[in-house]
Parts: structure tokens; C-alpha cells; sequence
């Protein structure tokens, strides 16, 4: 039987069990910020800073303390979860009696901590101007669904594709209609996720991230593959799927890959994932993209006056490997063209403003520059992926951006995300990198010059 005056270090050694029980991720960010408050025989009082994470610790964590106080006790005890302000663990020469029990505060957001961060919405990414079609109609739907309150069942929705597809779209429409109904959405990008994260977790504000994180009554995440780089955020980001489950809130997710092929994602994440309802976004057919295409030239011709000839429009959808990005980005251009040099608008003007683009974006890819660059310097396709800095790697990564930004219409950001989601500050490090090189180095030169010629010439 423990005598009162032990019982601190009894917590002592207790949360030492749960931290190589649990796994430093976890417990740092439920026990470590937990205090010893007071004891009465066997009655423990555990002191939580937060009624959320009392209410959390006490769902998720309750029976864990209870086994790890009584197996370093050695007696039966009973546990119970309090909201106590935060002190200094009492050193373990110190009686229980004789340190006064922790207040019972009800305490709300730190002052001065940062408040989370969301992502400005975009006013004309509604459903109304987003154009379905049978490569995106089920997503469509799903997501309209889920905004508008119209099916409350859909509480994880998880829409995956190629860059350009429509993703970020569908998650902002959501977002807006949560707004309309006044509901609390939270719109994050993964890096935006991981960086708030990791930046609490340095100021040991953890506990308010994820006060603020499961207020929201949607949670959208953006781009999820970029989360898995930090082993501490898709530990986090776990706590967080389970949390909007048992809370019942709604949860949408939008990646490039579905979640079985996401590198680095921890199957008990990608099993979560994987039992939401998964939709993939594919390439629009012809009729989709011309529709697309249709609904840009009435809103520019409201905004400017000028019409676009359809036959135009025609011409631009004939580009089987446009993404709906890559058909807006390419209609902005003739459609600029035609405002600023108030010349009408021609099939040939518009062939002769797109030729060389077109060309470009049907000969390569960055999937083919990646794929020749890889054999050329004897890599592995997934070492451009990796954050590995050698030099064996990091210049035929560096050579790769480069051709990438020189031979495709992608934009930096978007090289970026191919290359592990590296930002664009990267890509165009490198880009200036490698033609500085082969300014200086002749035989760098002839390098990047073989690799341009094999990929002009569209080898497969």
C-alpha cells in the first residue's frame, strides 16, 4: 500500500510507463501536459489543462492511467479526469498533504496564442460554376450533398486526382455552403496543417490547435498527400479523424492518390480514410471540356464585352490531356490576346497564340522528364520524391525541375508538388542553379542539352 506522501512519484513513474507504452507522438500530446492534482486513499485526481482535452484524455486515455497508477502503485485505484491549471510537476520528496490541490479553472484559448489559420475562401469556386460531367458527377455530387446539408450520412468524403482536376474547387464550395448555413468550416491546406501544428506543438500550445481544430463544425483538408512528411502530424492527424468521428462532424479530404497509395501514410490512417467514401476525379471527356470552356467564355464575355467563337473553344478542348486548369489557363491566354490587342479572335490567331504551347504540353510531361532524367543519372523514380539533399541526388532532382519548367505549361507550385511538394522557392532555386551550372561547366551543359534533345523528340 502506498502511503499519500508517494503518490507524486508514483505519477512519476506511471507517465514514464504510458511514454514507452504509447509512443512519444502521443504522449506529448496527451500526458505530458497532464498534472498530478491531489489523492485520497485511492481516489487519484489528474489534472488536465482544457475541458476538452479532460473530456478527451478521459474517453481515450482513462483506462491507460488507471493500469499504469496501479501497476506502479501496486493497489487498486480509481481515476478520475479534472480540468486544473497547469503547474510544475511537485518534486517527489514533497507530501501530497502538503501541496495545496490545483484550482478547478475552467480555462478557454491562452491569451496571446495564435489563432488557427484558414484558408481564404474563393467567392466564384461555388457549385454553381464548377461544370460536372461523367469523370466528376459522382464527386460532385457527394460534395454537394455534404455542403448543403442534403445528406447528413457523409461524414468523411475523400476526392482524389491529378493536379487541376477540380479538387480544391469542390472542398471551397463546401466551405462556402457551410457558411451560408452557419456552420463553422475550417479550410486547410496539409503544409498549412503541418506548419500550424509543428509551430504549437514549439510553443507548447498543443492543446489549443486542437481545441480550435475540432471546434469546426467541417473539417477540409487540402493536398493531404504533402501531410505525410512528419511522422508528429499524421500522429496528430489521426487523433483528429478519430475525434470528428466520435464527435460526429464532417470531415473532407481532398489528395492526389487515393489513400492505399500514399507513401508514408500509417495504416491505421489509410484504413480510416479508406472507410469514408472514396471518389477519384478522372480526365473530362470532350463534351465536359468543351462545357467548361462554354461556361469561361459567358462569364468573360459579361465581364469584357467580346465573345469567343466557338470553333475557338473547339480548338481548345481537342487537347485530350488538358486538365480543367490547363483549358481555363489556355482560354485566359487567347481571351487576354484578344482584349488587349483588340484584334478579333480567330481559329488561326488562336492556333497561332496556343501552337506552341500545345505542342509543348503533348510532347513531354513532367512524369516523362522525371522518368528520363531518372535513367540518364541512374536513380530511382521515387529519389525525386525523397527529401534526400546528396549531391548524387539533388542535382538530377535540381535538372529535372529545370527541364520541367522549361518543356511543360506547369506552373512552379505545380513542379513543386510533382517533386515530393516541394514549394515553388525550390523549384525556382534550381532552375537558376542548373543554368548558372551550365554557364560555367561545359560537360554539365551537354548533359542538360542530350536529356532536352530525347525529350523533344517524345521518346517514350
Amino acid at each position: 500500500m502506498a502511503k499519500s506522501a508517494d503518490w507524486n512519484a508514483i505519477w512519476l513513474a506511471a507517465r514514464e510507463r504510458m511514454r514507452r507504452d504509447m509512443g512519444d507522438a502521443v504522449f506529448d500530446a496527451w500526458i505530458r501536459p497532464l498534472t498530478f492534482a491531489s489523492a485520497d486513499g485511492s481516489d487519484i485526481k489528474i489534472g488536465a489543462q482544457t475541458p476538452f482535452a479532460r473530456n478527451w484524455v478521459a474517453g481515450h486515455h482513462l483506462q491507460r492511467i488507471d493500469r499504469a497508477l496501479a501497476t506502479e502503485s501496486g493497489q487498486d485505484v480509481t481515476v478520475e479526469i479534472v480540468v486544473a491549471a497547469q503547474r510544475p510537476v511537485v518534486a517527489a520528496t514533497t507530501t501530497v498533504r502538503e501541496a495545496a490541490p490545483l484550482p478547478m479553472v475552467e480555462t478557454d484559448k491562452a491569451e496571446g496564442r495564435k489563432a488557427l489559420s484558414t484558408k481564404l475562401l474563393q467567392n466564384a469556386q461555388t457549385f454553381e460554376s464548377f461544370v460536372p460531367g461523367p469523370a466528376n458527377e459522382f464527386a460532385y455530387r457527394a460534395a454537394k450533398a455534404l455542403g448543403t446539408g442534403e445528406n447528413e450520412e457523409i461524414s468523411l468524403l475523400y476526392v482524389h486526382g491529378g493536379f487541376g482536376y477540380g479538387k480544391s474547387h469542390l472542398l471551397n464550395a463546401i466551405a462556402l455552403e457551410a457558411k451560408k448555413r452557419g456552420k463553422r468550416a475550417l479550410f486547410l491546406g496539409a503544409e498549412d496543417f503541418m506548419r500550424q501544428f509543428l509551430g504549437a506543438l514549439n510553443r507548447k500550445e498543443t492543446l489549443g490547435f486542437k481545441e480550435d481544430l475540432r471546434a469546426a463544425d467541417i473539417l477540409l483538408i487540402d493536398d493531404l498527400q504533402h501531410l505525410c512528411r512528419s511522422t508528429y502530424t499524421v500522429s496528430e492527424f489521426l487523433h483528429t479523424l478519430n475525434a470528428f468521428s466520435d464527435l460526429r462532424r464532417k470531415l473532407v479530404i481532398a489528395a492526389d492518390k487515393a489513400p492505399s497509395a500514399i507513401d508514408n501514410l500509417s495504416a491505421d490512417v489509410r484504413s480510416r480514410l479508406s472507410g469514408g467514401l472514396v471518389i477519384a476525379l478522372d480526365k473530362p471527356d470532350r463534351a465536359t471540356r468543351v462545357a467548361i470552356l462554354k461556361s469561361r467564355a459567358i462569364e468573360f464575355a459579361k465581364a469584357r464585352g467580346l465573345t469567343v467563337p466557338e470553333d475557338v473553344l473547339e480548338h481548345i478542348a481537342d487537347n485530350e490531356e488538358s486538365s480543367p486548369r490547363d483549358l481555363v489557363g489556355a482560354f485566359n491566354k487567347i481571351a487576354t490576346y484578344a482584349d488587349l490587342t483588340k484584334q478579333p479572335l480567330t481559329l488561326d490567331a488562336a492556333r497561332h497564340i496556343l501552337g506552341q504551347a500545345t505542342v509543348a504540353a503533348k510532347k513531354t510531361s513532367i512524369e516523362d522528364i522525371q522518368r528520363k532524367t531518372a535513367e540518364f543519372y541512374k536513380l530511382e523514380l521515387r529519389d525525386f520524391q525523397s527529401p534526400q539533399r546528396s549531391r548524387r541526388v539533388a542535382r538530377p532532382r535540381q535538372v529535372a525541375m529545370f527541364l520541367a519548367r522549361e518543356l511543360t505549361m506547369r506552373s512552379l507550385p505545380e513542379i513543386g508538388k510533382r517533386f515530393g511538394g516541394r514549394d515553388h522557392t525550390t523549384v525556382l532555386h534550381a532552375c537558376r542553379r542548373v543554368a548558372a551550372l551550365c554557364d560555367e561547366d561545359t560537360m554539365f551543359k551537354q548533359e542538360v542539352d542530350f536529356l532536352r534533345q530525347v525529350l523533344s523528340r517524345n521518346t517514350p
